[in-house]
């Protein structure tokens, strides 16, 4: 009797593992009509807020966005059908209320056709959501990734020394960091180079780990590596200051070297990592805003942005400050979709998107927007945590904390937590490569997640 009661538990619990993927798919679906709903209603408000009419065209662009949004789900129902719910929805709703704020910023300038941001923007999302359904399809084992750690790493070498090749670079930037692809486009391989690198950190550490966990003195009830363990740090801490240097990037160093760092700690354990690298950052900030001009520059905006003796309100101060007013116009519930001015501010679709968004959210829309980040970043460093596999952990928790790390530099730079540096907000500023690095960081999100929550499957009948 007890042994046909454990096997009717035993086909039980094999029909829920069965039910269970598609019950991931099924949530995912509600939550990603939900998200297409609200950035299209975002888009008719910004029509109504600016223009007192409804543009069917956009709303139709809007629509073929959220048919290939759909067409990612069908991907995932055949293919990975274990992957999380979560990550789709949030990456959608994120871009489309991006859009939807550039479109009212290119309204507020009548600018149409290919000459709108909003033009360029959607057609970006399409090739980004078209590259995370080609790298869903394809990727049909994350652990592939894991044999070709020094390719990743040389690959991400290479991209970020693209911008000094004769031809490519685009030699008025005011940072290294761009190159013209035909004369046509422009595109920051530093994007993509962020996610080689994160590939050939995850895999060196994995590697490495047990040397990098080697006991050293114990110091504060902290045990703290020996001198021989601090060369991979020192090295990636180099690379991260030459960047600064030489790219003239502030924001790419430093998320790079955060990014390793963070890895680093999941790998080993071990606290001393973390305040090691914390000391490194504040050593390389320190020495580059004494050395640099333009690193100065930014100290200087971000400690006396209000004192006209030091910080021309007409000059470098002029963007930030109107950031700050738009905020502050905002208040708590916003002004509307359409009816404030953040087109005042410079570079308000990209660097400044954030405080555009404040302005016509409010600090409650800003707030939910943030909250978006946060479930999405715990989602990622969730699918890393319930893994077994030592590669895909380091590598969703990497991922998933540069995320986290590019938002708090962006949301603190235009509210004046730390120096603003150049990076854009993930999937809400305008900006084509990092709309496709961050779609593709999806993509392989995914891919992991789907790997991890596989469960053998029983065949009954």
């Amino acid at each position: 009797m007890s042994t046909d009661v454990q096997a009717d538990t035993t086909v039980i619990k094999a029909l829920r593992r069965l039910r269970m993927p598609q019950t991931q798919r099924n949530r995912e679906f509600w939550l990603l009509l939900f998200a297409c709903a609200i950035s299209g209603a975002a888009l008719t408000l910004v029509q109504l807020g600016a223009l007192g009419t409804i543009d069917p065209m956009i709303l139709a662009i809007g629509g073929g966005l959220a048919a290939l949004a759909f067409a990612l789900h069908i991907v995932l129902r055949f293919v990975a059908a274990d992957a999380d719910p979560f990550v789709v929805p949030i990456a959608t709703l994120l871009t489309g209320l991006g859009v939807a704020m550039i479109y009212r910023i290119d309204i507020a300038f009548a600018n149409t056709g290919w000459n709108a941001y909003s033009t360029k923007q959607l057609a970006w999302t399409a090739i980004s959501l078209a590259g995370a359904i080609t790298v869903v399809i394809l990727l049909r084992n994350y652990r592939i990734l894991f044999r070709y750690t020094y390719i990743f790493g040389l690959a991400g070498i290479l991209l970020l020394l693209l911008p000094f090749v004769p031809g490519l670079r685009i030699p008025d930037a005011n940072a290294q960091v761009w190159v013209s692809l035909g004369g046509m486009f422009a595109f920051q391989p530093g994007e993509l180079a962020k996610i080689c690198l994160a590939i050939f950190f995850a895999g060196y550490l994995v590697r490495t780990r047990e040397s990098l966990t080697s006991v050293g003195k114990r110091v504060l009830g902290i045990t703290w590596p020996r001198m021989r363990e601090l060369g991979p740090v020192l090295v990636v801490w180099l690379v991260s200051l030459g960047i600064i240097v030489v790219q003239r990037d502030l924001g790419t160093g430093t998320l790079i070297f955060g990014m390793f760092v963070a890895m680093l700690y999941v790998a080993t354990g071990k606290t001393s990592w973390v305040l090691i690298g914390l000391g490194l950052v504040v050593a390389g900030v320190a020495a580059a805003s004494q050395i640099l001009s333009y690193v100065q520059g930014r100290f200087v905006n971000w400690l006396f942005l209000f004192d006209s003796s030091k910080v021309d309100p007409d000059g470098a101060g002029y963007q930030p400050m109107q950031g700050l007013f738009g905020l502050a116009r905002g208040g708590l519930i916003g002004t509307g979709w359409g009816q404030g001015r953040p087109e005042i501010t410079p570079l308000a679709h990209s660097d400044y998107i954030i405080t555009s968004l404040g302005e016509e959210l409010g600090l409650i829309g800003l707030f939910a927007i943030l909250c978006l980040y946060m479930v999405f970043v715990s989602r990622g460093v969730r699918i890393g945590l319930a893994g077994q596999d030592d590669f895909g952990k380091l590598l969703a928790t990497g991922l998933s904390f540069t995320i986290a790390l590019q938002v708090f530099i962006m949301v603190g730079g235009v509210t004046r937590v730390i120096p603003l540096t150049g990076l854009t907000t993930p999937f809400l500023a305008a900006g084509g490569s990092s709309l496709v690095a961050n779609w593709l960081i999806v993509a392989l999100l995914l891919r992991i997640s789907d790997g991890v929550r596989r469960q053998p499957r029983v065949v009954i009948g």
